[in-house]
């Protein structure tokens, strides 16, 4: 198999056509199936058209790529990769399959169905062609029996977990006729262009995630009714305060649909006679009641939970599973989660929960006791190594911690022993673990239960572990908030890892320490991490309280500090690449955006969002927009105008992205930069891009533009004012706005006049300060930082 370039994809529906839009995302031309339909709709009827029209017979997955295209979360990147999806039928098309170099199955969850669609295909695949089912735990072995004994070697499990696009978990499940170059192959494929986490897993019922997920989630359902806990005090515990997703269980649950939980519990039960925990896959009656009432979750409305209008606008109701009721649930009060918001990182937010004694903590204890011990008891039944069930709870569930991390972060000798205290018998296993992780020699290892030794945890080539470098004394310098790191050949990192991996006065100070040690002992420096987010901005607790204390003179020089750091990001002696991904907001928007290039991961929402804290971007934000509007107007030799209302709309609608695509148009990427959908490999990427730009490399010096001037400026306002006068903004927010105007335009000049890079600089940091003594950006951030929305006020 030399390269994947066409996909086919049989079943048009939630999971087939969310499997298209995301290999479309990756640039894949898609030919997409489904059924034809037995007769017209209305709409069809009212046009004149027949059966046998194209436009009928394809309709089920043109309206698969439709719903696809209106869903949410958006299963596509961009509207435009809808043109690389070509629909068709199971009656028409089949032969068009012979163009495809992957056939992916993903109809309905049924092994008669998936059978028959499976033969029907295996006549017009390409000799080279792969073919894989995306059940999500019926047995591969079985569906293998029916296919023609040249095509099992190229036949395996591609599970992917739902919405494709978001959930990086897919399981690849092997037979025993299947080929191991050609999975090994695909696991490279889905890892490269799809940036997908790959675990192999065996053929077992639910494979890895879903095996212990169920189980997670039905074992806090059991234990929920044992202590008399609701259904908010259950997703608060089993949230983030104990390294996992908000939404914990219950939200899970209606994520997933109602229906598909019950079904996959029920198919659990039937087919794992011999697990010990069988009786708890047997669905609860008071999750039969939802069933029965055709509350299925999000997708019918109402589950365990419901959305409807309150006097303060939507609220959220919790369903009562005592009373039948839906009620508007009170916070939770569980003095173990006010200790968790304490903590520094998973780890201790999780030990800070379980070292509690109120009825939350309690439960905590006993539903991870139950989920840790049941996937210790999956080894080596689903798996061989513990790094996969910890990859695959990351990957498809949202855990921070995986069942062996947490193990780890608890002790394992200090779990054996609070487990024997409450009289269970434990696996023999477990004994004499020192840890099921470590880093030796530069490498992470994991303990292998088998053997009762440790083996290295594979890596992908190319891709760069920080905290593995941490660990293995790579640190260069530290403070709380970041560090820097030596990637070698030359190449330093900047990492940030604070809370929300905020800038604040450790990164400031610790930049020009970076910046120094890669010009005069390196090549190149990456600006990047590995946390759960880029960066959510500047630090506004501390501009908060400098605010409140009047300490303006203070703020001043925060913002000068500010400016001249993005300015020696850009100015360096050596190529910046910047790696953003997830939130990259605000002041981690402007570190990005002065790097010499940035490699974005497709998941990036980046945005300028200081309107929503009653401020403006004052990091070099305002004034790099400004310059790129100028000199990709003088490029196309156009008119400066479009360009500057671009910027405008990018910082006045505080404008985010829903992926780093969106990213060109916005203007906070430029052509030259990248984008890629693989996060394990995105350090390793930048770090090869920074090296591939060192020979050519040449430092740039400040710019001076021609100021698109004050009558552009004067239209902007005038814009705003209209928007004022019919209640679109506020007051506050024109005033706001029409500071950005003339910061953009270059203040009170005419069209034309020269300005400095530095001067649109002060500009930036005089309205940024006038900013700051107002009472209304004051509670803005106020607002801010107690609810973590933005106030329009």
């Amino acid at each position: 198999m030399s390269n994947i370039r066409r996909v086919g994809v049989l079943g048009a529906g939630v999971m087939g056509a969310a499997i298209a839009a995301h290999l479309a995302n990756a640039g894949l031309s898609v030919l997409l199936l489904d059924r034809v339909p037995d007769t017209l709709n209305d709409e069809e009827a009212s046009r004149g058209l027949s059966l046998a029209d194209a436009t009928v017979r394809n309709r089920f997955a043109g309206l698969g790529i439709e719903r696809a295209l209106t869903a949410r979360p958006a299963p596509f990147f961009l509207p435009a990769c809808t043109s690389r999806i070509a629909p068709g039928n199971f009656e028409d098309d089949l032969s068009q399959l012979s163009t495809c170099d992957w056939v992916i199955e993903a109809v309905v969850e049924h092994p008669g169905i998936k059978a028959t669609v499976l033969k029907r295909a295996a006549p017009h695949l390409a000799p080279h062609a792969l073919l894989t089912t995306n059940t999500s735990g019926l047995s591969v072995t079985r569906l293998a029996e029916d296919l023609p004994a040249e095509l099992r070697p190229r036949f395996f499990v591609t599970h992917f977990f739902n919405p494709p696009r978001y959930l990086r978990l897919v399981e690849l499940v092997p037979h025993p006729a299947t080929d191991p170059a050609a999975l090994d192959f695909m696991a490279g494929f889905l890892r490269r262009r799809l940036g997908k986490g790959v675990v192999t897993c065996k053929d077992t019922p639910n494979f890895i995630g879903n095996r212990i997920g169920l189980f997670s989630l039905l074992n806090a359902m059991h234990h929920m009714q044992a202590l008399g806990l609701t259904v908010a005090e259950v997703d608060a515990v089993c949230g983030p305060a104990t390294a996992r997703p908000k939404s914990a269980v219950f939200r899970t649950a209606d994520l997933v649909g109602l229906d598909t939980l019950a079904f996959v519990a029920r198919h659990s039960h039937e087919l794992l006679p011999h697990d010990e925990a069988r009786e708890l896959y047997r669905v609860p009656p008071f999750l039969q009641t939802l069933l029965d009432a055709g509350r299925l979750g999000d997708k019918s409305g109402a589950g365990f939970y419901r959305k409807e209008k309150g006097e303060g606008g939507k609220q959220i109701l919790a369903w009562n599973w005592q009373s039948g009721e839906y009620q508007l649930p009170p916070k939770p009060a569980f003095p173990c989660l006010a200790a968790a918001k304490q903590a520094p990182d998973a780890a201790a937010r999780l030990n800070a929960v379980l070292a509690g004694d109120d009825p939350g903590a309690r439960f905590a204890w006993l539903t991870l006791r139950d989920t840790l011990l049941y996937a210790v008891n999956r080894i080596p039944e689903i798996s061989d190594d513990v790094v996969a069930v910890d990859r695959a709870m990351h990957w498809g569930f949202g855990w921070e911690l995986g069942p062996f991390e947490m193990l780890d972060a608890i002790g394992v000798e200090a779990f054996v022993a609070r487990a024997e205290g409450d009289g269970l018998t434990l696996p023999e296993c477990l004994r004499g673990v020192p840890a099921f992780y470590r880093v030796a020699t530069g490498r992470q290892e994991q303990f292998e239960l088998a053997a009762r030794s440790y083996v290295s945890v594979p890596v992908t080539p190319g891709e760069i572990r920080l905290d593995v470098i941490r660990k293995s004394g790579g640190v260069v310098a530290s403070k709380p908030a970041c560090s820097l790191l030596d990637l070698g050949d030359g190449v330093f990192c900047l990492e940030f890892h604070g809370k929300m991996n905020t800038i604040g006065a450790d990164v400031l100070a610790v930049l020009p320490q970076a910046l120094a040690r890669a010009e005069n002992e390196g090549l190149a420096l990456v600006v990047g991490s590995q946390g759960a987010q880029f960066s959510a901005g500047a630090d506004l607790m501390m501009l908060a309280f400098a605010m409140q204390m009047k300490q303006f003179a203070e703020i001043d020089k925060m913002v000068r500090t500010f400016q001249n750091a993005t300015l020696a990001l850009k100015y360096a002696q050596v190529p910046v690449v910047a790696a953003p991904y997830g939130l990259t907001l605000g002041g981690g928007c402007e570190f990005s955006m002065h790097a010499a290039a940035a490699i974005a991961h497709a998941e990036t929402y980046m945005g300028l969002v200081e309107i929503g804290a009653g401020l403006l971007p004052a990091g070099g934000g305002t004034k790099e927009l400004s310059l790129r509007a100028v000199q990709a107007a003088a490029a196309a030799d156009a008119d400066v105008g479009p360009f500057i209302l671009r910027a405008f709309r990018t910082i006045g609608l505080a404008q985010v992205s829903t992926c780093a695509d969106e990213l060109f148009a916005m203007g906070l990427l430029r052509d030259g930069d990248r984008v890629t959908l693989d996060l394990d490999g995105q350090l390793g990427a930048a770090k090869a891009f920074a090296l591939a730009l060192v020979p050519t490399y040449r430092p740039g010096r400040p710019a001076v533009i021609p100021a698109p001037g004050r009558s552009l400026a004067a239209s902007l306002k005038s814009q705003l004012w209209n928007l004022e006068q019919g209640g679109q903004v506020t007051a506050f927010e024109r005033l706001i706005a029409g500071k950005v105007a003339d910061i953009l335009c270059g203040g009170d000049v005419p069209a034309g006049t020269p300005v400095s890079e530095q001067y649109l600089l002060d500009l930036e940091r005089e309205g940024f300060l006038a900013l700051c003594g107002e009472v209304k950006t004051l509670e803005r951030i106020g607002h801010l930082l107690k609810t973590g929305k933005p106030l329009r006020n």
